[in-house]
C-alpha cells in the first residue's frame, strides 16, 4: 500500500537496500588492471600504440591521420601527419568547396555519395532531394501521440522513442531486404531533423514556453529546414544556412570504427530491423565521450570567460589553463576539452574546413572578441599539452569550435547532440546497408573470464 501511494517518488529513490546491493556488487566485481596486460586484452579495441584493432572492411569512409614507417630492424614507427577524411574515396573538404563554388548546399550531395558510392549528376541529385522531401513528414498525430507524451528530459531519448515508434507504422518493419532497408533509411534520413526539432519544441513546452510548430518545406535543404523549423520567425541568413550545411557534411560519417557506427554494425549483424539498429547507434552517440563533447567545450569556455579577467592576456589564459590541467578548477578532470583526438594526430581536417566558417560567422555576429579567446585557448592549450605529453603534434578537434558555431546560430545546447544524429544518419544508413550486403557474420568478440571456478553451496551452508 505504501508503494502504491508513493510510487512516483519511490521509483527513482536510492534506498538503503540499493546501497547495500551496490556494496555487495563491488565486493565481487573488481578486476585487477594488470590482468588486462597479462591476457593481452585490446582495451577499447585498440592496440598499444593507440591504433584501432582491425575488425572489418568498408568502402564508405576512410580516415588517414599518420604514417607508419619501418626501421632497419623491422619495427614500425608512427609519425603524425595531417588528417584527411574521405567519403567514398573523395576528400570531404572537396565536397564542401566544390558545392560552395556552385552555390549549392552540400549535405544532400554527401548523403547520396555515402549511400550509393558515386557523386550524383544534377538530375540524380534533384531526384534524390525530391525523394527526401516526399518522405519528410511524420504519420498523422505522431507529434501529439508520441512526442508530446511523457515530456522529454533528454531530446536524444525522445528521438529514439520516435524512431522505435515508427516501427509500428511500417507495413514491413522486419524486412531486411536491401530495397526495403534503403526505403527505411531514406525515410529516417528525411525525418531525423523533424524529430529533433519537434522533440525540442515539446521540451520547450514542458518548460512553460509557447509551442510553435513549423512544417518543413519541400524546396529547402536539410540545413535550411532545420533553421526554419527551429525559429519562431522562420528566418535565417545565407551564411547561417551554409555554415550549418557544412557542419552536417563534416559530421555525416567518420569511418566504420567510431563508437556509434560500430554499434550500428554490431546490431545490424544480428539481423535486426532498421529502427532498432539506428536507435542503438543513437544510444551510443548520446554518450558524453562520443557525441556530447562540444557541450563540454562550451561549459569549459564559459568557465574560462568567467575566471579569466583579460581574454587577450596570454599569460592569464596560460595560468588558468595550467590550473585546469592540474585539476584545480572547472570540473577537475585535468582535460582541456576539444584538444586532441582519438584518431587524428596532427590536424583534424573537419576543424580546418570549419575554421573558415567560424571566422565568417563570428564577424557577421560581432563575436570577434570571443573568437580571439577561442584561438588563444587553442594555441596555448596545445602548447601546454604537448609539453606535458612529450608530443610534437596535437590536433584540434572539430568539437572545439562546433559548439561556438551552434551558439552563434542560436541553437540551444539541448540540440547539439541531436544535430550530430541528424548528420550521422546518412553514414549509419550507408554502413547498415554495407553490413547487410557484405558482413555475413554475427559480430561476436571474445571476453576472457577471470573468475575462479567453485562449487555450488547449499542454502543452509552459506
Amino acid at each position: 500500500m505504501i508503494w502504491k501511494e508513493n510510487r512516483e517518488n519511490a521509483y527513482c529513490e536510492i534506498t538503503p537496500a540499493i546501497l547495500a546491493l551496490k556494496e555487495q556488487w563491488e565486493k565481487k566485481n573488481y578486476i585487477d588492471p594488470r590482468l588486462y596486460k597479462e591476457y593481452n586484452v585490446k582495451r577499447g579495441l585498440r592496440d598499444e600504440d593507440g591504433r584501432g584493432v582491425l575488425t572489418g572492411l568498408t568502402r564508405v569512409a576512410e580516415i588517414q591521420s599518420y604514417n607508419v614507417l619501418s626501421d632497419s630492424d623491422g619495427h614500425e614507427r608512427i609519425t603524425p601527419d595531417d588528417g584527411v577524411l574521405y567519403y567514398r574515396g573523395i576528400d570531404c573538404r572537396e565536397i564542401v568547396t566544390g558545392s560552395a563554388k556552385r552555390g549549392r548546399f552540400a549535405y544532400e550531395e554527401a548523403a547520396y555519395l555515402l549511400l550509393f558510392g558515386e557523386l550524383p549528376t544534377e538530375e540524380q541529385l534533384q531526384d534524390f532531394c525530391v525523394q527526401l522531401a516526399s518522405y519528410r513528414t511524420l504519420p498523422t498525430n505522431f507529434f501529439r501521440d508520441i512526442i508530446m507524451k511523457a515530456p522529454p528530459k533528454d531530446l536524444m531519448n525522445t528521438m529514439q522513442r520516435g524512431i522505435l515508434s515508427l516501427f509500428c507504422y511500417d507495413d514491413k518493419p522486419n524486412d531486411i531486404g536491401l530495397e526495403n532497408v534503403l526505403r527505411q533509411c531514406l525515410q529516417l534520413l528525411s525525418n531525423m531533423p523533424v524529430l529533433a526539432i519537434y522533440a525540442y519544441q515539446a521540451w520547450r513546452y514542458s518548460q512553460g514556453e509557447s509551442l510553435f510548430i513549423h512544417v518543413p518545406l519541400p524546396e529547402l535543404s536539410t540545413a535550411e529546414n532545420f533553421l526554419r523549423m527551429l525559429r519562431e520567425d522562420r528566418s535565417y541568413t545565407k551564411l547561417e544556412a551554409r555554415t550549418l550545411d557544412v557542419a552536417l557534411v563534416l559530421h555525416a560519417d567518420h569511418g566504420g570504427g567510431n563508437n556509434s557506427t560500430f554499434t550500428n554494425h554490431v546490431v545490424t549483424s544480428s539481423g535486426t530491423d532498421t529502427y532498432s539498429a539506428i536507435a542503438a547507434a543513437m544510444s551510443s552517440l548520446k554518450g558524453p565521450r562520443h557525441g556530447g563533447a562540444n557541450s563540454r567545450v562550451m561549459a569549459m569556455m564559459d568557465d574560462i570567460k568567467t575566471h579569466v579577467r583579460h581574454w587577450d592576456d596570454e599569460g592569464c589564459v596560460a595560468d588558468y589553463l595550467t590550473k585546469i590541467l592540474n585539476k584545480e578548477v572547472f570540473d577537475r578532470s585535468g582535460l582541456i576539452y576539444g584538444l586532441g583526438h582519438a584518431v587524428y594526430t596532427k590536424t583534424d581536417p573537419r576543424c580546418e574546413v570549419f575554421r573558415n566558417y567560424v571566422q565568417r560567422l563570428a564577424k557577421e555576429k560581432g563575436r570577434g572578441q570571443e573568437l580571439a579567446l577561442y584561438e588563444n585557448v587553442e594555441r596555448i592549450g596545445k602548447e601546454l599539452l604537448m609539453e606535458r605529453q612529450h608530443k610534437t603534434a596535437l590536433s584540434t578537434n572539430i568539437d572545439f569550435y562546433s559548439g561556438f558555431v551552434y551558439e552563434m546560430l542560436g541553437l540551444p545546447m539541448e540540440l547539439y547532440t541531436p544535430l550530430f544524429a541528424v548528420a550521422r544518419i546518412s553514414g549509419w544508413s550507408a554502413h547498415r546497408m554495407e553490413e547487410l550486403s557484405s558482413g555475413g557474420k554475427l559480430i561476436r568478440p571474445r571476453y576472457e573470464c577471470v573468475e575462479e571456478h567453485r562449487s555450488y553451496i547449499p542454502m543452509e551452508n552459506r
